[in-house]
């Protein structure tokens, strides 16, 4: 034990000494709130679109769409005349306009034309067919099939002889739906009762991103000193499990490091914007006892992957020749990242449940799942079955990190099942 620990000082000193460690730790902070900051400023930098309208039903519905669009702050698209012979008849329109979609002509103010939504059809059952250059914003679409079935609503109820005063009021009449369950302490569901599912996704992300970091540097650290020899070295003086757990724990360390020092960062941000969000979020963690729910999961999970992590870059003489066992690994981290949102919103799913007790998923979709309070006995054999699966993976990777470590060239199935066994030996 005291040599692992050694080992695992070691490891973490050579890391944290580093100006690119610390510097990279406080260069993410800054480069997520740019990333956020700047994307929010160029979303509301963006012009909006300029649209042309043509009706030919004849229900006066581009009137209302140009009403709706022009609603609020922040007017949807910019409503402009119609090309010259667009409006000529529904069946020469999308010829006629195709031209100054395609940037081939400006309109006769010399502005761009964006898009064009020609409503066709009947005046009681309209159509609409939007023709815009950008065809990965559904914002626009979205606003216009909204306006237009809210004008053809309008205009059937006038029709069976409303009021427009009366379908105003029909129209002003919302009405007030509130969410209520018996999990929350007050009865009507609040941000607090909401916290758990946000923390748990949180929970499942920050594990995810650690892994890939973590054990990042601990397979980079294996592979440089299996190629420097320093394994052969540490071998004469440790044995196998001492040297692979100590490398665990110090990469573990490091990961720690960087984690308090953005949760600080974070936890200073909020407290200072949102002191209660704080309170609630600290209450929460400590009051109904997630934080030791999420730190079981999360040990878990880091071990788990960590142990293959390194015994792979044991077996392993360059980066290059990791990536290529790292295949695997990746798809199957990937697995729970799809199921993650979905174990937050339906958490009794049968799919989700059958996979949570699939250890290398376990610690991500159990860590979502705690919004929903999982029953104790999935708790506890879920976790049985994590650390069952952990302790079989140190076994087997304590006997085999020895062999890789002496062992030379290229990665070999064989070799790695003897040394498993017990048979390995130096090639």
């Amino acid at each position: 034990m005291k040599r692992m620990l050694l080992i695992a000082l070691r490891e973490y000193a050579a890391f944290v000494r580093t100006v690119g460690f610390w510097l990279s730790i406080c260069l993410m902070p800054l480069g997520l709130v740019g990333v956020i900051v700047f994307s929010g400023l160029a979303a509301r930098t963006a012009p909006a679109p300029r649209l042309a309208i043509l009706d030919f039903t004849g229900g006066g519905y581009a009137a209302a769409l140009t009403r709706s669009l022009s609603a609020g702050p922040t007017p949807t698209a910019v409503v402009v005349r119609p090309p010259p012979g667009a409006g000529d008849g529904y069946a020469t329109a999308a010829a006629r306009i195709r031209p100054y979609l395609s940037g081939g002509l400006d309109t006769p103010s010399g502005a761009r034309l964006d898009a064009v939504a020609i409503i066709h059809g009947a005046a009681a059952q309209p159509a609409l067919d939007l023709w815009t250059r950008n065809i990965n914003e559904p914002g626009l679409q979205a606003t216009l099939t909204a306006a237009l079935a809210d004008a053809a609503r309008r205009r059937h109820l006038a029709l069976d002889g409303l009021a427009p005063q009366t379908i105003a009021a029909l129209d002003a009449t919302q009405p007030k739906v509130t969410q209520f369950s018996p999990r929350s302490r007050e009865g009507e569901v609040s941000l607090r009762d909401r916290l758990p599912g946000v923390a748990g996704f949180a929970m499942g992300v920050v594990l995810w991103s650690l892994i890939l970091t973590g054990a990042g540097i601990l397979l980079n650290s294996v592979i440089e000193e299996k190629q420097n020899r320093i394994l052969e070295v540490l071998l004469t003086s440790a044995s196998a499990p001492e040297i692979m757990g100590g490398k665990i724990l110090g990469a573990a360390l490091v990961t720690a490091t960087a984690l308090a020092v953005w949760a600080g960062v974070a936890g200073a941000t909020f407290g200072a914007r949102n002191p209660q969000l704080l309170a609630d979020i600290a209450g929460l963690m400590v009051g109904r006892g997630l934080a030791l729910y999420f730190l079981l999961y999360f040990a878990g999970g880091y071990l788990m992957y960590a142990t293959l992590f390194a015994t792979i870059g044991a077996f392993c003489e360059t980066p290059r020749e990791a990536q290529t066992l790292l295949g695997p690994l990746m798809i199957l981290l990937t697995v729970p990242m799809i199921f993650m949102g979905q174990a937050v919103t339906r958490p009794d799913a049968p799919l989700l449940q059958a996979l949570s007790w699939i250890p290398p998923f376990t610690p991500f979709l159990m860590a979502a799942r705690a919004a929903s309070n999982p029953p104790l006995w999935q708790v506890v054999g879920t976790t049985a079955a994590m650390c069952a699966t952990i302790a079989v993976e140190l076994w087997v990777a304590g006997r085999a990190f020895r062999t890789g470590a002496l062992a030379s060239g290229r990665f070999d199935v064989r070799l790695l099942l003897a040394g498993i066994a017990g048979r390995g030996e130096a090639a």
